[in-house]
């Protein structure tokens, strides 16, 4: 039988068993009396910066990489999305974009050390932190605790996860020389240091005695006192603005010897749907960095040093009073554009490196080119409820009441909700749900005609007529789970019971919809054309193709006059559109999307209403408003 976790770590620290020896006397190490690091003896700090690699395509990797190499860059931080590689239990995806094993070889190919943090809760404004939705099939789960179910969870996974990461240790002749356990725990409600320590049970026991082991906190007391465990270096985060002598004050509370390191220096800040987009000054960040610098810090920078984009449905969301997801585009004003195109703020940060180390000799590398492709046509292809046949083969499920996605096994997406009107309705009857029970999107139709939304933390009635037998739909849109701010027990779909004139309605029809699967095997380019309705309110597809003149170039795609909904180009997910709400009013393409010498398929799945002529504009660059407002 395999030992106990904690236990084997335990005969690892104490020496009793032996470790393998580090190549050529590679070593990564603490140095408490000079308050530093030691990399292979010698004194050490290291200038990082964040890249993650799910949000960029593979294709990107190596100009994104050598961009933050050429900035100065010592090494680059990386998370690892549990979901992105378990998508459900006991079955793994590292292939193509998922291949982490290829992205950390290719960091060490160009000479990054690599600050690794593989959660397995990660924040990073990702669907659920990272964590798998599957864990919410029991929906007692008390996540990112020690709840037995969960860290059966958590262990498995780590025994997949972790042995690919043993090779890549620094001490074992790679270039990760330092790896997080969990992620900033101390700002979870639950405070659970039995959690923490059999973590790093685990991890000991996975990884071995040699490697350095750190959290990353606040600078807030009550949440270093949450996050920290002992046998694991405590490190802080703050952003540019900060006092620096007073933020380090902070963990020297908590270390008081050791380097001093800040593992997440904000440099820019996210979005979110329907507020205004944001910006960090570069100035502000340049100075920031260098103060800390003065100092003798380790920095890694992030949120972001390259944000990249939440392609298909892998944006999360925060909840600060009410639920916040967070947009398509991960830009997050970060010094490498969401394109990857180096900034004046890049340009300011690596001025700043070079007062303190050599930088690499060489230019840096150019933007990468765009190409405003021009005005593509769209025409409707169907109205989404005209194709649950295509969208839900194998048909519905009965309920006497609403089942959630969990319940469903839908981890992403939609699902239709489908019921009929028990009585006439002459008089205008309000169609209502209790607080908190649309996650999160919730679009009505009545005898297949668009009534209009119900929103999470937003409008939940809708006044409707209609007639005892009248099919009523609701396509539920799941906008991302959160990933901090609450926990992250984010259950999604249809939570109530739907009332009319607050009497629950009940024998509803469920229709998982498996819209990814059906647009990566071709549709629906590759079917006979539907005879669709003429509207142009409420959920539908649309398709249309366009051919690229010999390149492929990255470019942006607006919608004129669209509402809200999905891009689909080549079968490949670009993410969600809002240009209602905004502030972001272009969705990011990839060149290595897009086809040369054949056509490019377009799919829109627009969820409110087209405009009268349905185009896409494709341009050389990204636009955003300050914000449309959260009303619209």
């Amino acid at each position: 039988a395999r030992m106990a976790l904690p236990a084997l770590a335990l005969l690892l620290t104490a020496g009793l068993l032996r470790t393998q020896a580090s190549p050529s006397g590679r070593s990564f190490q603490l140095d408490y009396e000079h308050n530093c690091f030691r990399k292979d003896g010698a004194p050490f700090r290291y200038i990082s910066g964040s890249i993650h690699y799910a949000r960029v395509p593979r294709p990107a990797w190596r100009d994104r990489l050598l961009k933050m190499y050429m900035s100065g860059l010592s090494a680059v931080q990386v998370y690892i999305p549990w979901n992105y590689h378990e998508t459900l239990p006991g079955v793994y995806d590292f292939t193509g974009n998922r291949d982490v094993e290829a992205f950390l070889d290719l960091t060490a190919e160009l000479g990054l050390l690599v600050i690794l943090r593989p959660g397995p809760y990660i924040c990073a404004e990702w669907e659920m932190g990272g964590l798998p939705a599957w864990l919410l099939w029991k929906p007692d789960i008390i996540l990112r605790t020690s709840d037995p179910a969960y860290l059966a969870a958590v262990d498995s996974w780590l025994h997949i996860l972790l042995p690919k990461i043993k090779p890549r240790l620094y001490q074992h002749g790679g270039n990760i020389i330092s790896v997080q356990v969990e992620n900033e725990y101390g700002s979870y409600y639950a405070c659970d240091h039995g959690y923490l320590r059999h973590l790093l049970g685990s991890f000991r026991a996975l990884l071995g005695s040699e490697v350095l082991l750190f959290t990353t906190d606040s600078t807030r007391a009550e949440e270093l006192r949450c996050g920290t465990l002992q046998g694991l270096y405590a490190t802080v985060d703050f952003g540019p603005g900060s006092n620096v002598t007073e933020a380090f004050g902070a963990q020297r509370r908590v270390e008081p010897k050791g380097p001093l390191v800040n593992s997440e220096y904000y440099t820019g800040w996210l979005d979110y749907w329907g507020e205004a987009h944001a910006s960090t000054s570069a100035a502000w960040v340049a100075q920031g960095l260098e103060d800390m610098l003065q100092l003798g810090a380790s920095i890694n920078m992030q949120y972001m040093f390259h944000g990249g984009t939440n392609f298909a449905y892998w944006s999360g969301a925060d909840y600060k009073d009410q639920y916040k997801p967070v947009t398509t585009s991960y830009d997050y004003d970060a010094p490498l554009s969401e394109a990857g195109d180096p900034t004046e703020k890049l340009l300011a940060i690596r001025t700043v490196i070079s007062k303190f180390q050599p930088l690499p000799v060489g230019p840096m590398p150019p933007a990468t080119p765009k190409y405003a492709y021009g005005r593509v046509a769209l025409r409707k292809y169907a109205d989404l409820l005209d194709v649950l046949d295509v969208l839900c083969p194998s048909g519905p499920i009965q309920s006497q009441f609403p089942l959630t996605f969990e319940a469903l096994k839908q981890a992403h997406g939609f699902v239709v909700y489908q019921t009929q009107l028990p009585w006439d309705v002459p008089d205008p009857a309000t169609l209502g749900a209790p607080p908190h029970s649309i996650c999160d999107r919730g679009y009505v139709m009545l005898q297949k005609e668009y009534q209009g939304t119900l929103e999470r933390d937003g409008q939940t009635t809708l006044n409707v007529t209609g007639r005892a037998g009248d099919t009523l739909d609701m396509l539920l849109e799941n906008m991302g789970r959160i990933s901090f701010g609450a926990n992250t027990s984010d259950f999604k779909g249809l939570l109530g019971n739907l009332s009319l004139n607050s009497k629950p309605l009940s024998n509803w029809l469920i229709y998982p919809l498996a819209i990814e699967s059906a647009v990566q095997q071709g549709w629906p380019h590759a079917a006979l054309p539907e005879s669709s309705r003429g509207g142009r309110v409420g959920p539908a597809f649309y398709t249309g193709t366009f051919e690229t003149p010999g390149i492929a170039w990255d470019t942006f795609v607006k919608f004129p006059g669209w509402s809200k909904g999905l891009l689909w180009i080549n079968g490949f997910n670009l993410g969600r559109y809002w240009t209602r709400r905004g502030p972001q009013q272009t969705l990011f393409v990839p060149g290595s999307v897009l086809h040369v010498g054949r056509p490019n398929s377009i799919t829109v799945l627009e969820l409110e209403g087209a405009p009268p002529t349905p185009l896409l504009l494709f341009l050389d660059r990204p636009l955003y408003n300050r914000t449309l407002g959260r009303s619209t």
